[in-house]
């Protein structure tokens, strides 16, 4: 995963607590979830409000990675994989909705629908706020427009356009993220500071997470990865990093996320080794942050995808260690766990719901993910390319893979890489599309927008990156 920022001086181990509720920036209008007529056979609630009644919202364009979920895949030979049996353009939004389409009574099943569940045991599946998360402020008048970042999409590379991230929300996740990695767990020395702000994780985060209710749930995301991106650097990249003894230093990380239980004559060791190091720093402070605002099936499900994440930087650390370049198809095993999985993962925490474990758990929804994680993990494949071919070593990604495996040139192993990408969109939004028909449970449908979400934002934060990536010559 990209890196953040350099490790800072150690400090002894004592416990971050979670401040107080600090002053937020209210939260730009967010859509309620709407379901589309294609899940339910129901015309009247094709284009439904993007606001919960009353009163009606009028004349505003749907939200295009909802659309595009339960649409499934655009482009050459796909029209059989589309929910609403129509063809579209892929990347320019949809027009403005008719008023009269969004004032369109729904009929009362569909309202009970789009209202969840109800009775005894069915609390986990509204998408009304739990006591443990705080509600949305109210809605102020919105700020104006930033320009469009620069930055040049990968040509051929099939994606989605993003509105422009909210600039206030963005300069304040800035801000607060700086504080954290400056005060709270000292990160990184002073001289690094210029890398961690060519990060843009303000940007980043918004732009992943446009529906989040307050910038305090969009700074759980950003803690996270940060610190995320402080592990890989430190302990794996080039900040210090080897994959010599890699084992032995994730383990301990890990315990970050994932509490030692011993005696109590070995406990105060542990505790104090959680401030031995940045990585441990941030993953500690990080994780407690998150379980004050997440439910503990959230938490023990980014626990589960952060030991994912771990088992993959081993595997690449073995090869390293051995000089070995793998199949093609094992280096895209390796990616599927050493990947951006941990980040859509937590969509609901970061939207203020939550998708209830049980459905999170399904087959379905489990290849959804792992193929929007995949998709994503090559996006940083191919921007990344050549600031890789630029650093010291050998370093392992899609394109040279294939060159070696396939003794393809440069050029051309690049061009099947963005190839390989486009497939593993494509699968993703049909996966998508399929369980949000066969299971259009607000939360399920609602976590599939949000998981597509996740992957445009990354798209376009690689994109509009230009401090830490650029393009190959070919074309």
């Amino acid at each position: 995963m990209p890196e953040s920022g350099p490790p800072g001086p150690s400090i002894p181990g004592q416990r971050s607590r979670p401040p107080g509720t600090a002053p937020d920036v209210p939260t730009p209008a967010v859509p309620d979830l709407p379901i589309t007529a294609a899940a339910f056979g129901l015309e009247a609630v094709l284009h439904p409000p993007t606001a919960p009644p009353p009163p009606p919202v009028t004349a505003t364009p749907p939200d295009p990675a909802f659309q595009r979920v339960l649409g499934g895949p655009t482009g050459l030979g796909t029209n059989s994989l589309s929910l609403a049996g129509s063809s579209r353009e892929a990347t320019p939004p949809p027009p403005p909705v008719a008023a009269a389409e969004t004032e369109a009574p729904a009929a009362p099943d569909v309202e009970r629908v789009l209202g969840g569940p109800t009775g005894l045991g069915t609390a986990s599946l509204s998408l009304a706020r739990t006591a443990h998360r705080p509600p949305p402020e109210s809605v102020p008048a919105l700020p104006a427009a930033a320009p469009p970042a620069e930055g040049q999409a990968v040509p051929g590379l099939y994606h989605h356009p993003i509105p422009e991230p909210d600039p206030v929300r963005v300069e304040e996740v800035s801000q607060r993220i700086k504080r954290w990695a400056e005060d709270e767990v000292q990160l990184y020395p002073e001289e690094w500071e210029g890398q961690f702000d060519g990060f843009s994780v303000g940007r980043y985060m918004v732009g992943c997470h446009p529906d989040a209710p307050t910038v305090d749930h969009l700074m759980i995301a950003t803690r996270l990865m940060v610190a995320e991106n402080a592990v890989d650097d430190c302990y794996c990249e080039d900040h210090g990093g080897s994959p010599v003894g890699l084992g032995g230093r994730l383990l301990l990380a890990h315990t970050a996320l994932d509490p030692l239980h011993t005696t109590p004559e070995y406990a105060p060791a542990w505790l104090e080794s959680l401030g031995s190091d940045p990585p441990r720093r941030a993953y500690r402070s990080a994780m407690d942050y998150f379980t004050a605002m997440a439910s503990p099936s959230q938490v023990d499900r980014y626990r589960h995808d952060m030991a994912r994440l771990h088992m993959g930087y081993l595997a690449e650390a073995a090869w390293a260690e051995t000089d070995h370049v793998p199949e093609v198809w094992e280096y895209l095993a390796m990616r599927q766990f050493n990947n951006f999985r941990p980040c859509p993962t937590i969509t609901d925490t970061i939207g203020g719901y939550e998708l209830p474990a049980d459905l999170h758990a399904r087959p379905e929804m489990q290849r959804v993910i792992a193929l929007a994680g995949n998709a994503t993990t090559i996006v940083n494949d191919l921007y990344s390319y050549t600031k890789e071919l630029a650093s010291p070593g050998r370093h392992l990604n899609l394109p040279v893979v294939i060159a070696e495996r396939e003794k393809l040139s440069e050029r051309d192993a690049y061009l099947k890489a963005v190839e390989v990408h486009n497939e593993l969109m494509h699968a993703f939004e049909a996966a998508a599309a399929d369980l949000a028909a066969a299971c259009p449970l607000p939360p399920v449908v609602r976590f599939l927008k949000g998981v597509a979400t996740w992957v445009d934002g990354n798209h376009d934060w690689h994109r509009t990156n230009t401090f830490r990536y650029s393009l190959p010559a070919f074309w």
